[in-house]
């Protein structure tokens, strides 16, 4: 069985008679079940009854669903209520506005808003530049989706991808203190989405534009960094790639082998995957063969208009393989995968070259179970938050975003990604370095103080 979540975390409330000893039964039954006990805890407990609150983690929602039946059919227990920990959470939002200053008295509101707010107005008129000083502007930035590649759930539209905008929001509070918001589209058009951010982006001093689609996200970040005087940063590309590219350069450490020489098989030549892919052909890698839904990308591959899938004929597979995925895993040194579950199988793994290096990045299912993938290779990484390496966005965006609206900065360039990337690694000391720590913990707050420092230095 995969390893439990607690993002599948629920707590049911169960009922039995003293007598029946129903602690020990509940316990007994979840256990059978496989599922990971956290709390326990008595609500009531009175001649005639005891009532329980009992916590776990599950694997799945299925999962989920099977502990609670299993302690429905128990001739001594009672369900009486499941609640699932996870949209208990969410409830009502994850995020607020709070105001900065105070709103007490006629004074306070003199200076905040009328009559002294237009003295602000008039200073912006006469200097734009003050806008920054004077408002937000300094410290927010823009999530913005239009909800056509949400996760692994894909197409599901703005009103379901704003749990996640919403999310994105709280990280970079929380890892960074910036102000963010999130923007959820009710377009797919591109000419739409540009011309939208680009009416909002007064208020903002950077465009964080996430879960769009390739190839529509290309464009819309080109020409939003044509248009904007503010860094647009396209998170599912860049931020993706620069934790891969730190996450690689420890990796590579450990088994001794330099980005120059290792064969690296990827599976996914879409947004994700063709940042990962340049950014690690800039940064010295010189033997990359992808694999999109189609197959192998080479020589023969048809372009279709598609400057991205273009860059890959160009620039990788250079001794035009033309096999399958299974085929170009024997003898391969890094698999990185940002495609879809189960891509690989076992043998697909026992296949690599000795020290090898496993990069199963699909969420939330990857591309093969860590636990298979651990039996041959040396490093294995996923993007899950209950997996050892964990290749997490958040490591990056906070810090990166940090620096570029400390800088004042107005464009984003490829040795500021490297820079960013460098600044992860090293914060895994020699001594931490190892085939289950390859890059910093998400809540360790050197981490954004670096990336800021990073990424300020190369604007």
């Amino acid at each position: 069985m995969a390893s439990t979540s607690p993002g599948y975390g629920i707590t049911i409330r169960v009922e039995g008679h003293p007598d029946s000893h129903p602690v020990a039964a509940i316990t007994a039954v979840i256990s059978e079940a496989g599922a990971t006990i956290t709390a326990l805890d008595v609500v009531e407990s009175l001649m005639e009854r005891v009532v329980i609150d009992i916590t776990c983690d599950a694997v799945d929602q299925e999962h989920a669903d099977v502990i609670t039946s299993s302690i429905s059919r128990h001739p001594d227990l009672t369900v009486r209520k499941v609640s699932d920990r996870t949209f208990l959470l969410h409830l009502g939002g994850k995020i607020e506005i709070q105001s900065k200053v105070p709103l007490k008295t006629r004074d306070d509101l003199s200076r905040a808003y009328t009559p002294g707010v237009a003295r602000i107005c008039q200073a912006i008129v006469d200097d734009p530049a003050d806008a920054r000083r004077l408002t937000i502007k300094r410290n927010t930035v823009a999530v913005v989706t239009d909800g056509s590649a949400v996760l692994g759930l894909g197409n599901i539209g703005p009103a379901a991808a704003l749990p996640v905008m919403e999310g994105k929001a709280a990280l970079f509070k929380r890892f960074a203190d910036v102000d963010a918001w999130p923007v959820c589209l009710d377009t797919q058009d591109v000419d739409e989405i540009v011309r939208t951010v680009q009416l909002i982006a007064p208020v903002y001093g950077g465009i964080n534009l996430e879960d769009i689609s390739a190839p529509r996200c290309f464009e819309v970040e080109a020409r939003l960094r044509e248009l904007l005087d503010i860094p647009v940063f396209h998170d599912d590309q860049h931020g993706t790639a620069i934790v891969v590219l730190a996450a690689l350069r420890n990796s590579l450490k450990l088994v001794k082998k330099d980005l120059g020489q290792v064969k690296i098989i990827m599976s996914g030549a879409g947004a994700a995957g063709t940042a990962i892919a340049r950014l690690l052909t800039k940064s010295g890698a010189t033997n990359i063969i992808a694999f999109d839904k189609d197959g192998v990308i080479c020589k023969e591959t048809k372009a279709d208009h598609d400057p991205m899938r273009q860059w890959f004929i160009d620039n990788c597979n250079p001794s035009n393989f033309n096999g399958n995925i299974h085929d170009a895993m024997s003898g391969a040194d890094v698999f990185i995968g940002v495609s879809a579950p189960n891509v690989l199988v076992e043998a697909d793994v026992a296949s690599m070259a000795t020290g090898s290096i496993v990069f199963a990045l699909a969420n939330p299912d990857p591309e093969i179970d860590p636990v298979i993938a651990r039996k041959y290779a040396a490093v294995v990484a996923t993007g899950r938050s209950d997996q050892p390496n964990q290749i997490n966005n958040v490591l990056a965006f906070p810090g990166i975003f940090r620096g570029l609206l400390d800088a004042n900065a107005h464009k984003i360039t490829d040795t500021l990604l490297i820079a960013a990337a460098e600044a992860i690694a090293d914060c895994v000391s020699a001594s931490q370095l190892n085939t289950s720590f390859i890059v910093p913990s998400v809540f360790d707050p050197q981490v954004v103080t670096a990336v800021a420092a990073a990424v300020k230095k190369s604007c």
